[in-house]
């Protein structure tokens, strides 16, 4: 490649209170091997040094013009238009300041941006994020429910994520660009709106970028929840009747986890009856209950634990779960049951933000 050939491409990132992940993600930004490169840092309201970790990144030695813009703290779409707005680049790329790109992932990017046939017309290509293990298990079930989900990824994708996709800049402009007022997930909205606008997103799975281990199960649980939340804005706004382009092909376990709760909230209203036993009543119509329960109350409970047993096993999420088993070179007993409480926990986080997401339809939010 050389840069007689190439368009400048403008690599965008932010950062909020994430100093410590700077010098990473932008040593790996400046070792990209297409040229010609521009890189634009945003710092969204940071209080931990990161402005001054950024600033000291302006004056690094390269062919490659570092360019650092501040806000207040308006959030990352705020963030990612600012960006936009000051980039110079034919395509606009956007990753996250916990991910490390590999050298190759602008190049591998823009091989895919030629269509295939006269009815493509590729306005965004979208990478392969890889997910870093650390010593525990939200890490490790983290790592390998994300390697699952793209590995069934299709050419043809709904999806330009956050930490590993790249637009063309005049299609992102024509649809109005990233929202300032969107809630988490501003990728899957620009998405949308580029395949509603007739545009193509196409999926390189050779475009790769590490995410650092995701380890802290409350953080986890969180992102877990705003996810659902956001889902549930953009169902209400993009239903699939009105949607064209593939469906949603990034959903992964969460359908499945979303079951995990209830059965387990069945389970426990199955044995609630079983207080009758100890109950002292001449009352027929409570012995009648009491006497019918006690009979089919260990069929009912024994057919609720199997049900969850072959979700958490063999469904969707049980390749989740073997391969976190497998991988997690502890006692694999100790950390099947360790899995099954975070998977409620996280069952439990996603049915929090489907729930606030109907609070944001009802008041009509965004859900800020």
């Amino acid at each position: 490649m050389t840069k007689m050939q190439n368009p400048l491409i403008s690599v965008t990132v932010c950062v909020r209170d994430g100093v410590h992940w700077i010098d990473d993600c932008l040593q790996s930004l400046v070792e990209q091997t297409y040229r010609p490169l521009e890189i634009i840092a945003v710092d969204d309201g940071s209080t931990d040094g990161s402005t001054e970790k950024l600033t000291q990144w302006q004056n690094y030695e390269s062919d490659i013009k570092i360019t650092i813009l501040t806000q207040g703290p308006k959030g990352l779409s705020a963030g990612r238009q600012l960006a936009l707005n000051n980039s110079d680049g034919t395509w606009v790329a956007i990753t996250d300041i916990d991910v490390r790109p590999s050298s190759t992932w602008i190049e591998k990017l823009y091989e895919k941006t030629l269509p295939i046939d006269e009815n493509e017309k590729v306005v965004a290509v979208t990478g392969r994020t890889i997910f870093a293990k650390a010593d525990d298990l939200v890490s490790q079930l983290r790592s390998v429910e994300i390697s699952l989900k793209y590995r069934s990824r299709p050419r043809r994708t709904s999806l330009a994520n956050g930490p590993c996709s790249m637009f063309e800049r005049s299609a992102i402009t024509e649809i109005g660009g990233f929202n300032p007022k969107w809630y988490h997930a501003e990728d899957m909205e620009v998405s949308l709106k580029l395949i509603e606008n007739g545009g193509t997103i196409v999926y390189n799975p050779e475009a790769i970028v590490e995410h650092v281990p995701e380890s802290s199960r409350s953080r986890f649980l969180a992102k877990r929840s705003r996810d659902a939340r956001a889902h549930t804005r953009i169902v209400r706004k993009y239903p699939r009747k009105k949607r064209s382009g593939p469906g949603f092909d990034f959903i992964g376990s969460s359908t499945i986890v979303l079951g995990v709760l209830p059965l387990w909230v069945c389970l426990l209203v199955s044995v609630i009856p079983f207080t009758f036993y100890f109950t002292i009543t001449d009352d027929k119509s409570i012995e009648n209950i009491r006497t019918w329960w006690q009979t089919n109350m260990l069929f009912i409970s024994l057919a609720i634990i199997l049900i969850q047993e072959i979700i958490f096993v063999r469904g969707p999420l049980g390749a989740v779960i073997r391969g976190s088993v497998i991988n997690s070179g502890k006692n694999r007993v100790i950390v099947y049951f360790g899995l099954k409480i975070l998977t409620i926990q996280w069952s439990l986080a996603l049915w929090k933000g489907l729930i606030l997401g109907l609070f944001d339809m009802i008041l009509g939010r965004n859900g800020h």
